[in-house]
């Protein structure tokens, strides 16, 4: 076999390799965006309906209507600047709670975000407290709580309360804070004639969601933080196969994290608890802790302190709980993987430039300009190198020729021409590596930061975090049908083909033709790649390559034998 034909052959393969496997690279470890908030009809763009955004939103085959459900038991209405919601004093659950700051889509009158719905109803989810020990009578799960106040706010606690047995009284206060955090301090009075040992014990109940976007990149699911460490498992399918997982820790939480949302309990960070997550019927599932045994003296009163959080897992509150207020680790809920030290930074940068001018399309291309500045040097040396390499072409052929069968001579006299001329080739290298992890924490931040979601750019993108949804091969929505992702390319990831066709066409050329072949089919099959991929990434790749289009124009004119063909 030739050369020309071999190197043809393996250009084929890797092309192969590129669209077909590609893939199921990047459904394992870089999941697509979400699907687009709108769809483009008519030119218009209209929105479309978001079930991933509401894990208890109701449907036609819900279990019962959650108004009626809600309207059976007493209640203690939840008002506060982000919550609206209730408590219910049949069990002392709390059980419906929605986000009024959250919607499930971009239009005006969509309905909040609902995360907290009661039992009997589709995809209920909820959180109840209650004690264990030995000597303890605690009301029943379904006893009925009295209530010191209709309303729980913020600076407005209240106190639940309930007879058990043996003579003993127990107290509940719940307070909430001005976001998402609430506090229970359950208290038990023993009137009895003995001691008894007491250890608070809270739950979250859920039935699994509908859908299981669990990846090997973002978890979804049951989490914990333990001994000091976050721990993003085990899924739901572990449990269903493996059964419950317990563990023993002091400081830390448990409970259930999707894409944005978080409920999860807090027990009393400075006394060990017991930790447990559960399959349970009806394919629900149950985090829930106990915490280690105190002992109380007859007439005397015993208060337990712990936290619940249910809420968007914002980024900045989450860290001022986590630094402020000591809820341990609870920034670790979002899983911001290996590359959490240049994502954090990314993000706090991008929202500040966000606040800045208003946009975040404008805030992630103001976001390259700063790294392209950054890394001007470097590429200024890379294209110097460039250069240094297209001046020992000539000799680079005159060595392939004369070596030709002999491949480990060939090798050496090629180095020893680099270490003669001082040039390294690998030096050109640079500036693309740091693009790497750049790209990946931008891509993590688009895809974990709720303050990326439903953010729009101008003209028809409505949502940064998703795909782009015009696109020519419906005729721009002209045409009754949505196209499949892999074949509905969008105007953003077209741009960014063309950008990277010019960016390739002002690289110096290599000299191989089977190599020239790759580089120019390469752009319009990284738009195919990319097209799935949010927008704001795209955006992200666009500017960089327009960027690139202007620093390569200001070095060719630094280098001028880079233009034309290599001397001979």
């Amino acid at each position: 076999m030739t050369e020309d034909r071999r190197n043809f052959v393996l250009f084929a393969v890797i092309a192969g390799l590129i669209l077909f496997g590609w893939p199921l690279v990047q459904e394992y470890f870089f999941p697509t965006a979400r699907p687009p908030v709108t769809k483009i009809e008519d030119g218009k763009s209209v929105p479309l309906p978001q079930p991933q955004a509401d894990p208890t939103a109701d449907a036609p085959a819900a279990i019962r209507d959650r108004a009626q459900v809600l309207r059976e038991t007493p209640r203690v209405r939840i008002e506060t600047p982000t919550l609206r919601g209730s408590v219910n004093l049949q069990g002392a659950r709390i059980d419906d709670l929605v986000l009024v700051r959250h919607r499930e889509n971009i239009t005006r009158d969509a309905p909040p975000i609902r995360l907290l719905s009661p039992a009997g109803t589709r995809d209920s989810y909820f959180a109840a407290w209650t004690w264990r020990g030995q000597g303890l009578s605690p009301p029943a799960l379904d006893a009925r709580w009295t209530a010191s106040s209709p309303v729980l706010a913020p600076g407005r606690p209240v106190t639940l309360t309930a007879p058990g047995g043996n003579g003993q009284q127990y107290l509940i206060q719940l307070a909430v804070d001005d976001a998402y955090m609430f506090t229970v301090r359950q208290t038990v009075l023993n009137r009895g004639p003995r001691p008894v040992s007491v250890s608070s014990f809270g739950l979250v109940n859920r039935q699994a969601p509908q859908v299981n976007n669990d990846t090997m990149t973002i978890h979804v699911g049951p989490m914990s933080v333990r001994n000091g460490n976050a721990r993003y498992a085990p899924n739901y399918d572990d449990l269903r196969e493996d059964g419950p997982e317990r563990f023993t820790t002091t400081g830390g939480w448990l409970g259930y994290s999707d894409l944005y949302w978080l409920a999860a309990l807090l027990p009393d960070q400075r006394r060990p608890f017991d930790g447990q997550f559960r399959p349970g019927p009806n394919n629900a599932f149950q985090a829930d802790f106990t915490a280690a045994p105190q002992s109380l003296a007859p007439g005397a009163a015993l208060t337990q302190t712990s936290h619940f959080f249910a809420g968007a897992k914002e980024v900045r509150l989450l860290d001022r709980y986590t630094d402020r207020e000591g809820a341990t680790m609870l920034n670790q809920a979002i899983d911001w993987g290996w590359f959490e030290i240049i994502e954090k930074p990314i993000f706090y940068y991008l929202d500040w430039l966000f606040r800045l001018v208003g946009n975040f399309g404008v805030a992630i291309i103001l976001l390259t300009v700063t790294f392209r500045l950054l890394v001007f040097p470097i590429a200024q040396r890379q294209f110097q190198s460039a250069a240094a390499m297209r001046r020992l072409q000539p000799k680079m052929k005159a060595l392939q020729d004369r070596y030709k069968d002999d491949k480990v001579k060939m090798q050496q006299e090629v180095m020893a021409l680099y270490r003669t001329e001082k040039v390294n080739p690998l030096a050109g290298c640079l500036p693309t590596l740091l693009q790497i992890p750049i790209f990946y924490a931008l891509y993590k931040v688009l895809m974990l930061a709720i303050e990326m979601r439903h953010q729009p750019f101008v003209g028809w993108i409505k949502d940064l975090s998703a795909p782009d949804p015009l696109t020519p091969v419906n005729l721009f929505g002209l045409l009754d049908f949505t196209p499949p992702a892999y074949i509905g390319i969008g105007i953003i990831p077209i741009l960014l083909g063309v950008s990277m066709y010019f960016q390739f066409k002002l690289n110096p050329q290599p000299m191989d033709e089977t190599q020239q072949q790759v580089f120019k089919i390469m752009p319009w099959v990284l738009m195919f790649v990319m097209a799935p991929f949010a927008v704001g990434l795209q955006i992200y790749w666009i500017t960089s390559n327009l960027l690139g289009i202007l620093q390569q124009r200001i070095l060719y004119a630094r280098h001028p034998e880079m233009v034309g063909a290599p001397a001979k």
